[in-house]
């Protein structure tokens, strides 16, 4: 798999505050392939998020699915402080969908 469909799989896991996947949200920073290992890159909508956990297994049981990926390493990636600049469009309709402010 390339990074690009490791990106797409991850849109199949969703925030589990918010009907959005956390590709959308913007959470995912980057994916690495190396010999069957995926390791994925993330931010979180804060340094205090009480879903990071959840989130961080939710990656592994989803890519773990996949052929050919026989391990999953998830990494924090605080390099850059998450903002809703980060959101795609469909993300901000699903918000604004919600009456919630992005």
């Amino acid at each position: 798999m390339t990074p690009e469909e490791i990106m797409t799989v991850l849109k199949d896991v969703n925030d589990p505050e918010y009907p959005v996947s956390i590709v959308d949200l913007g959470l995912v920073r980057g994916v690495e392939i190396e010999d069957g290992t995926v390791k994925v890159r993330c931010t979180f909508t804060s340094t205090g998020c009480p879903c990071m956990d959840w989130i961080k297994n939710d990656i592994k049981e989803r890519l773990l699915k996949e052929p050919n990926i026989e391990s999953v390493v998830v990494e924090d990636d605080w390099s850059k402080p998450w903002t809703s600049k980060d959101m795609s469009e469909k993300a901000i309709k699903v918000f604004q969908s919600l009456n919630t402010s992005v």
